[in-house]
């Protein structure tokens, strides 16, 4: 009874592995096709004859959730596998989400993680979490050339459509050339300028969320006390920021169906090398970041399940310090503000030319650190 049980799970986990792709045809590329194919088994078979019962169940939990819901951490020993010679996060990794990953320096684990949270450092334990959900992949500029650094270079080349391109935007970050205001009506930038809340204690909050959708704010600024917090839509996706809640009258259809496209949405996490974002939907982010060696400002597209830092205290610091001393030729600029639009982009490639025009996205105002 208890080996057919084993060979259940074993059996409902390999069919939740994602398919390979490769984009040759080739003879020759088909023969290692078949051969990394034939690794991969080897390397999947050893690793999943290494788990206990309850860890093919917790996997298996893992997978199921697609990352919607909270997962418990899947603790494995440590120890490469197979001729692969791969580390066990980074096969499942391979396995159940991203079959073209190489490497495991491609990888971060969230803060959520259990293993992180309570060891601070993996490498002080025998063993490693291997759910799939608790990692993401890292979004890396592109270096060299930086394509999308250059305007004049990216008007050039051929136009490519909004599911494929990031870009780059001038986008200002003082008084919006499409409203006249700034974005968050900033004659009080924060709800609470001593960063301390009445219904929190002595908690300091670290950041604010604004919604909008084109140019209408939708609702209050949110504030953020805990060191990780969820933005999604409406259904039990975690605690958090909920979307979904925010009531409008009027509210465009194009708008409404973007929002409910919203899904899982985004995580937001504090860290000690800066703030990160992870996209946890299946559509793509679409981020705008404040840059301290350029006086425009890169849109990064964010795919599904990948991170990327969007903030930097010393840095946000050094732009702060850059700006005061020369003003520039594009407007006044807020080094402690991110926006992100969901699902759409904007800028120089995109019939949406500023942030305003996206249907919904969200500014996040850093709380300044003390001086």
């Amino acid at each position: 009874m208890f080996r057919s049980r084993r060979s259940a799970l074993v059996r409902r986990l390999l069919r939740s592995r994602v398919g390979c792709t490769h984009g040759n045809d080739s003879g020759s590329s088909a023969d290692r096709e078949s051969e990394a194919e034939t690794d991969l088994k080897a390397a999947a078979n050893s690793f999943l004859k290494r788990l206990k019962e309850k860890q093919l169940e917790l996997l298996l939990e893992a997978l199921e959730s697609r990352g919607g819901t909270h997962t418990n951490c899947v603790p494995i020993s440590k120890g490469e596998l197979g001729r692969r010679t791969v580390a066990p996060h980074v096969l499942c990794c391979q396995l159940f989400r991203w079959p073209e990953l190489k490497h495991g320096s491609e990888l971060k684990r969230l803060k959520f993680c259990c293993e992180i949270s309570q060891q601070g450092d993996e490498e002080s334990s025998g063993t490693v979490c291997c759910n799939p959900y608790h990692i993401s992949r890292l979004c890396r500029p592109e270096s060299p050339p930086p394509p999308y650094s250059r305007i004049a270079f990216e008007r050039s080349k051929t136009q490519e459509t909004e599911e494929d391109a990031p870009v780059t935007s001038p986008v200002e970050f003082g008084q919006s050339t499409e409203t006249g205001n700034t974005p968050t009506e900033r004659r009080q930038p924060y709800a609470n300028s001593s960063g301390v809340d009445a219904t929190n204690g002595n908690r300091r909050h670290w950041c604010h969320v604004a919604y909008w959708e084109h140019r209408t704010r939708v609702g209050p600024m949110y504030s953020v006390f805990t060191d990780s917090v969820n933005i999604f839509y409406d259904l039990p996706h975690g605690d958090g920021f909920c979307l979904g809640l925010l009531k409008r009258e009027g509210r465009p259809e194009s708008v409404a169906k973007i929002r409910q496209k919203i899904d899982y949405g985004l995580s937001m996490s504090r860290e000690e090398d800066g703030v990160w974002i992870y996209n946890r939907s299946n559509y793509a982010l679409f981020v705008n970041s404040p840059s301290p060696h350029s006086r425009t400002f890169t849109v990064h597209k964010l795919s599904p399940g990948f991170s990327i830092k969007i903030y930097d205290h010393a840095k946000s610091k050094l732009l702060e310090l850059m700006h005061r001393e020369s003003e520039p030729p594009d407007g006044p600029v807020d080094p402690n503000s991110i926006r992100i639009s969901f699902i759409k982009g904007w800028g120089p490639h995109y019939s949406r030319q500023f942030i305003t025009s996206c249907p919904c996205w969200i500014e996040l105002i850093m709380t300044a650190p003390p001086r």
